[in-house]
């Protein structure tokens, strides 16, 4: 006989997940390191994929806390349709596959810096 000590979570609408805070301050500090990259820079391709790997998922994250937020505001709110067209960008882009390249780990970090703009930008509206 097989017994687990594990327990399954079903939470589809993100709710545990909503009370905690994102650990801002490490991805935005590699976002600036990301961006400040030149041609010049060394790093192998699986280096370039894990850091985008991690910038993929944290953008993930982001856009989570930005859909969540935006649902709070009523449905004609500026800050709200706004946000609405950032979460689609950001699916789409999230679309594309990643690769071991400078570029694609720039355009990562690029959409994480927007996710966390208009993250701000919702916190401002919701807070008027």
């Amino acid at each position: 006989m097989h017994t687990s000590s594990h327990t399954v979570l079903h939470d589809p609408d993100g709710l545990i997940e909503a009370g905690l805070p994102l650990d801002r301050e490490p991805y935005e500090s590699l976002v600036k390191a990301v961006l400040a990259w030149t041609d010049q820079d060394t790093l192998t391709a699986r280096d370039l994929e894990q850091i985008a790997l991690q910038l993929t998922g944290h953008a993930r994250a982001v856009a989570s806390d930005v859909h969540r937020r935006a649902a709070q505001l009523p449905k004609d709110s500026g800050p709200k349709a706004l946000a609405d067209v950032v979460l689609r960008e950001a699916e789409g882009r999230l679309a594309v596959s990643i690769e071991g390249t400078v570029r694609c780990v720039q355009n990562r970090a690029r959409l994480v810096r927007a996710l966390y703009e208009r993250l701000d930008r919702l916190d401002a509206a919701a807070s008027v």
